[in-house]
């Protein structure tokens, strides 16, 4: 059996193993092609228990949010997902909200329900359920914007999906008819959803002499934010920023108009440079540009989404059918996973100090560690009609209904957080 592991959307070449037992499992560097066809588809911060040790791979202390009562105070990050046999999914595929077909599991026809019926267990508490109209009050007045690639609109369709449940419906307000930048207002608050796709953060431009392909070169200039959203971004109160996956591709790295190096290219001229970098200065320059802005809001991190494949690599066969988690003697955060989360983490520290004295608050919304269990949760071939090629399974992305919801669960009680 093939014992390569990938990430999602893009194709990398090394391989490490992240299982900690003999279970074979695919973490995929899924390509471009997967992820484009899919696109026209965070005051009381301390002592964080989850964010990852680099050298000891444990957790140790820095920022985190808590649920606080007379007897009890728990970091919601730090839990494991428990069985509620009982348990019932927000919405269906049959609620009336925005449901890209390739997250839409149920109306492709995947039978199994009980991946839906797992919810996240903090340690020391219980994490409540959300209430809709509870968080419609928290962001009453607001605007929200979900600033990255297309697993960032995942849960931001999620957390429509969730209002929409209560009846709370909103007024599609999109100023472009492309739905990777969609709006959503509702009037009854006085509150605006929006998506500001740009997968890589900064400027970035297809370059490759061949045409585009899911393999082709594209140049990224660390220290330009993308316009697309770098120009939107003042009316913002609180923004949630995502990336990662777009970042396993051939890369052409510049700063100062200058070219610095590259990644997965041949050019022997070219100085070869790890991947990590031009990750590391995507999010420095983002977080930069929120500092210098007239942006006087909140600003989370969302930690990097793994994803799942086994039993081949994305383009040879590798699916999740998985139908439950994985325990954490079987699954934990190390390799790609441990190194992309660590590159965000020590650039939100910077950020978050920084921050302070400019006006900007930093949180950071630590799902890595839970949703490296949840292999059972992606689409799989459930995005598509049973007479569509289905070549290639999605393990990138998650269901809706899904254990994507308990991202915008952890959302309510860091913006519960804030007002104290």
């Amino acid at each position: 059996m093939n014992n390569t592991i990938h990430y999602s959307e893009l194709p990398n070449g090394k391989k490490n193993p992240i299982l900690k037992n003999s279970k074979k499992v695919l973490f995929p560097f899924l390509t471009l092609a997967l992820l484009i066809s899919m696109s026209f588809y965070l005051s009381d911060y301390n002592n964080n228990e989850s964010i990852l040790n680099a050298s000891e791979g444990s957790p140790r202390n820095s920022t985190s949010p808590r649920i606080q009562d007379a007897k009890e105070r728990c970091n919601i990050f730090k839990g494991d997902w428990i069985l509620d046999p009982l348990g019932q999914s927000y919405y269906t595929n049959e609620t009336e909200c925005v449901i890209d077909d390739r997250q839409n599991c149920m109306k492709f026809g995947r039978k199994d329900d009980e991946f839906l019926k797992w919810r996240w267990k903090p340690d020391e508490c219980e994490l409540p359920k959300f209430d809709a109209m509870q968080f419609l009050e928290v962001v009453r007045g607001k605007t929200l914007a979900f600033l990255g690639d297309s697993v960032g609109r995942n849960q931001m369709q999620s957390l429509v999906c969730m209002l929409a449940s209560a009846s709370y419906h909103p007024k599609d307000v999109s100023y472009v008819p492309n739905t990777t930048f969609r709006r959503w207002f509702y009037p009854s608050h006085n509150f605006t959803i929006e998506a500001l796709w740009s997968p890589n953060l900064v400027k970035a431009n297809e370059i490759d002499a061949n045409g585009y392909s899911a393999t082709s070169l594209m140049a990224l200039h660390l220290d330009k934010p993308d316009e697309k959203w770098s120009g939107r971004i003042e009316h913002v109160d609180i923004v949630i920023v995502s990336a990662g996956h777009w970042f396993f591709r051939p890369l052409y790295l510049y700063e100062k108009g200058l070219l610095i190096g590259c990644v997965m290219c041949h050019d022997k001229n070219i100085t070869k440079m790890s991947r990590y970098h031009g990750y590391k200065m995507a999010f420095r320059t983002t977080f930069e540009t929120l500092m210098n802005k007239n942006f006087k809001g909140l600003v989370f991190l969302r930690t990097f989404s793994p994803s799942h494949f086994e039993n081949g690599d994305w383009d040879k066969g590798g699916s999740c059918v998985r139908t439950k988690p994985f325990s954490k003697d079987e699954m934990k955060l190390d390799g790609y996973a441990l190194e992309m989360y660590m590159t965000q983490v020590g650039e939100f520290k910077k950020a978050e100090k920084k921050g302070r004295k400019m006006g900007v608050k930093f949180r950071m919304m630590d799902t890595s560690e839970a949703m490296i269990l949840r292999g059972d949760g992606h689409p799989n071939h459930y995005g598509h009609w049973p007479t569509e090629n289905k070549t290639i399974a999605d393990c990138v992305h998650w269901c809706m209904p899904g254990p994507v919801e308990t991202w915008n669960e952890f959302l309510l009680q860091m913006l519960k957080s804030e007002r104290g």
